[in-house]
């Protein structure tokens, strides 16, 4: 009895993560702005997780936006700085 409990228990819980969710959407000028920024792809378009455009003005988006291509370029010379400081420290 308690295993067939626990079993309709999972399968309840486990048939609500695909049961469709309701989402709201803002149309604000900063959102149509950022969506057509390079890098908003088609099926997920704008992606902010975390929230941080929805205060942002439009000069506080190319600054984020200016900051996290300089941090991409930064993380790639570190890479192969440390790729080259392995081939010269093993040779």
């Amino acid at each position: 009895m308690k295993l067939a409990i626990s079993a309709l228990a999972l399968f309840a819980g486990s048939a609500a993560a695909f049961a469709p969710s309701s989402t709201s959407t803002k149309s604000t000028a900063i959102k149509a702005y950022v969506d057509e920024l390079p890098g908003a792809l088609a099926p997920v378009g704008f992606f902010d997780p975390l929230g941080f455009a929805e205060n942002a003005d439009e000069n506080t988006m190319k600054r984020y936006r200016e900051a996290e291509l300089t941090h991409g370029r930064v993380a790639m010379l570190a890479v192969l700085g440390f790729l080259v400081g392995e081939k010269v420290e093993g040779s």
